[in-house]
């Protein structure tokens, strides 16, 4: 047996067609996505801060979490299309439900104080380039994302956030702007020199809760259970496991490149930072819009315009990301009907999530309550709540009631186990330089 999966018989009935060579735009789909809306502006906010405090010194912690993203995020999207049912609805089906609702109910907060945090930005950011109301930008961010998500056919949104994940390349464009010495940051990615201090440790434990988050976990996972009903032919593999080999293929290459996406241009924010704020001495940054309009005075009008127009593609992109993680993990926890392809009047609980998530989101902003600011907790409820749901998630693949033939192969479970303790310490970290 190979990667899980027993031999493929030829042209067996029922199976999906696939390529010898299939193109790459039918490889990404779930896997680009989900990496893609890891750069949220929260998630901008949080690289520019490791850039402009130290300097080119945690580029590293990028390439040490490409392969801890890539297996988590592998592991939940086998869990989705073996099962046929996302993250949520394997937890409520094999474990205690008090558990299941407690880790939905902090997910869901997370989420919405995220999305909250997020249209702010986005708003900041068009006020920086534009000017104009702030809070009406709030506003209409919200009611556009949850618009196209509730309403527009799922195939042409799946298209249109792929098309959006384009907007992250304005950052590696930035980075060609600006002077970085490649050769010490090369040098400094594989021989790291740490700071033993509570501030360095501080951000690598956010680098860690923002690459590697609940809410990407449930996307992905749900992702692929949508794509299940989506695509003609297509079955969970535990019903039709001569689609297998193809599927997992599909799955790897998908993540892969979808997390390098994420970290790749993480790694460029690092670098523009670095390069400009960092090197200017401007070493606190707080929000992703502070980050651009600290950027204009030492790296000019363009690099500062491209930097925000890059928050505002990346937010739209990351909104129903997170409010759909979201919708997927209530939904699926209490048994009812899930997706984004189904009628509003299909999945009224599901979209109904949507809406008040992204809302209530958006009316922080109209509160004193500043949900820049609150991304604090959010950071320190993802890490209480990473840490169980991944392992969960590496139990869930393990178990032949609910993988059938297909469990983890070895190596990934061994990864996932090995990400879920590193983020068991980044949590513990968290709470030891709260």
């Amino acid at each position: 047996m190979t990667d899980g999966a027993p031999p493929a018989t030829p042209n067996p009935p029922g199976a999906v067609k696939q390529p010898t060579r299939p193109k790459l735009s039918e490889v990404l789909g779930p896997g680009l996505i989900t990496g893609a809306s890891d750069d949220d502006p929260s998630g901008i906010a949080t690289y520019s801060q490791a850039g402009a405090q130290f300097g080119y010194d945690l580029g590293w912690v990028m390439l040490f979490s490409y392969p801890l993203m890539c297996a988590i995020q592998e592991i939940s999207a086998r869990i989705g299309r073996v099962t046929g049912r996302g993250i949520a609805g394997n937890l409520r089906l094999h474990y205690a439900k008090p558990v299941v609702f407690g880790l939905v109910a902090l997910l869901l907060i997370a989420n919405t104080i995220n999305l909250g945090a997020d249209l702010g930005a986005m708003a900041a950011a068009v006020g920086l380039v534009i000017g104009g109301p702030h809070l009406l930008y709030v506003a209409l961010f919200a009611l556009l994302s949850v618009g196209l998500e509730v309403f527009v056919r799922y195939s042409r949104y799946v298209a249109v956030l792929k098309w959006l994940t384009l907007s992250l390349f304005t950052y590696v464009g930035v980075a060609l702007v600006v002077h970085i010495p490649w050769a010490h940051v090369a040098y400094r990615m594989v021989v790291p020199h740490p700071v033993w201090s509570a501030a360095y440790l501080t951000v690598i434990v956010a680098i860690f809760g923002t690459t590697i988050s609940p809410y990407l976990f449930f996307w992905q996972a749900g992702e692929e259970v949508e794509d299940v009903k989506e695509r003609p032919g297509a079955r969970p593999l535990t019903r039709a496991p001569d689609q297998a080999a193809a599927e997992f293929q599909r799955i790897r290459w998908d993540t892969y490149i979808g997390m390098a996406v994420s970290n790749v241009v993480a790694l460029f924010i690092i670098l523009t930072t670095a390069a400009t704020l960092n090197a200017h001495g401007v070493t606190d940054i707080q929000t992703s819009a502070q980050a651009a309009e600290a950027l204009r005075p030492v790296a000019g009008p363009l690099v500062f315009t491209v930097f925000a127009l890059g928050i505002i593609g990346t937010g739209l992109l990351a909104l129903p990301v997170l409010a759909g993680s979201a919708a997927y993990a209530v939904g699926e926890a209490v048994g009812a009907h899930v997706g984004l392809a189904r009628k509003p009047s299909r999945a009224k609980l599901f979209n109904g999530v949507i809406v008040a998530a992204t809302l209530v989101g958006a009316f922080l902003n109209f509160t004193p309550l500043d949900p820049i600011k609150a991304l604090f907790w959010t950071a320190v409820i993802n890490g209480v709540v990473a840490v169980p749901i991944m392992a969960m998630i590496v139990l869930l693949g393990s178990r032949t009631d609910v993988m059938g033939d297909f469990v983890l192969p070895r190596g990934l479970k061994t990864i996932g186990w090995v990400t879920t303790v590193v983020m068991a310490l980044a949590a513990a970290g968290m709470f030891a330089t709260m």
